[in-house]
């Protein structure tokens, strides 16, 4: 006798084979979450699994020289620098201009030039001014303007033009995974790459604080951080994959001719996915505005189209309301009793 198997023990079935399938990667891990909820769903309408499209990729990052400033570099003589010794800037002018100095990172380019901007302002406001030639003296207010005015601009370029901060954005990248969206996970890699944003955000706010002591060595694994794995583009995988599964899941349910009772819902991947990836752009957001400077018009582009969280077509925007929308059809449907064997 031909016997048929129920519904619900063909999606436990599916969900258990699909998982053994695809958990072995972050994507598919990610993917296999949204699977077993289609399944679910089509096993409660007693209808063919949901039509699935793989959504698109994230936009390229602009390059480079498109989001940098054009920064003239200050030149004087030796004899000129020379003759502003007492503010204590021979040796680090010196060091910027040997052989190791001219090919040094961006970061620690930021480095030398804001310790330059504080040895700097900190003579002007001494009375080293007034033992000076009037020359000299000019000489000197002259350069501290022009390293004040260039300052936020370099602050800007120290990261833009870093290759940590343009790694965070690549487009070989998967969704991330529930585990890895977790808070308790003991590898919290979101929240380290939170910290190094904030800690570029404190540095770039105190860089006109000539109290606040840089530091090379935090500077320096901050960026490691983000250079470890593309976060920004993870979290922009996994927001449009949500989307796009939503979507799908809401046409599917649309499209029913009955209103069958829907089993509860699981809903925590897209929760924690919209906890994480609103705290994350909310990060990036921050440090660009700690900026002082009005951005490249290839970065506003590009931020408008994928990291804003007001634009209405940017991936965040795109998830809120495939999720307020699919919360919405399925309040359509009863919910099914449990039971004490569920």
């Amino acid at each position: 006798m031909h016997r048929t198997l129920h519904p619900r023990l063909l999606y436990v079935m599916g969900s258990l084979l699909l998982l053994s399938l695809t958990g072995c990667d972050q994507g598919g891990e990610a993917e296999g979450v949204w699977q077993a909820y289609h399944q679910q769903l089509s096993a409660a309408l007693d209808k063919n699994d949901i039509d699935r499209s793989p959504p698109p990729n994230i936009g390229a990052f602009p390059k480079r020289q498109s989001v940098l400033f054009d920064i003239s570099e200050t030149r004087e003589s030796l004899l000129n620098v020379y003759a502003l010794r007492e503010c204590n800037i021979t040796s680090l002018v010196a060091a910027r201009n040997n052989q190791l100095g001219r090919v040094a990172p961006p970061s620690q380019q930021w480095l030398y030039e804001r310790e330059l901007w504080q040895r700097l302002s900190h003579c002007w406001n001494t009375d080293t001014p007034d033992e000076l030639s009037d020359e000299n003296r000019k000489r000197l207010r002259d350069i501290t303007l022009n390293k004040t005015t260039q300052l936020p601009y370099v602050s800007w370029n120290a990261i833009f033009d870093s290759s940590e901060w343009e790694k965070n954005f690549s487009r070989a990248s998967q969704p991330l995974s529930a585990s890895e969206l977790s808070p308790s996970s003991e590898t919290n890699d979101i929240e380290a790459g939170l910290n190094a944003l904030l800690y570029l955000r404190n540095m770039t706010l105190h860089q006109f604080d000539r109290q606040w002591q840089q530091d090379s060595s935090q500077l320096e694994n901050h960026l490691k951080t983000l250079q470890e794995r593309p976060l920004t583009a993870e979290l922009l995988r996994s927001l449009m994959l949500a989307t796009q599964r939503l979507d799908e899941a809401t046409s599917f349910l649309q499209s029913a001719e009955q209103r069958p009772c829907l089993p509860a819902w699981e809903h925590s991947y897209p929760d924690k996915l919209k906890q994480n990836a609103y705290a994350w752009l909310s990060g990036i957001a921050t440090l660009l505005d700690s900026h002082p400077v009005t951005p490249p018009a290839q970065w506003q582009r590009y931020y408008h189209d994928w990291l804003s969280l007001e634009a209405a077509h940017a991936p965040w925007q795109n998830f809120q309301h495939a999720l307020t929308t699919h919360t919405t059809i399925r309040q359509q449907f009863p919910a099914c009793r449990q039971t004490a064997s569920d």
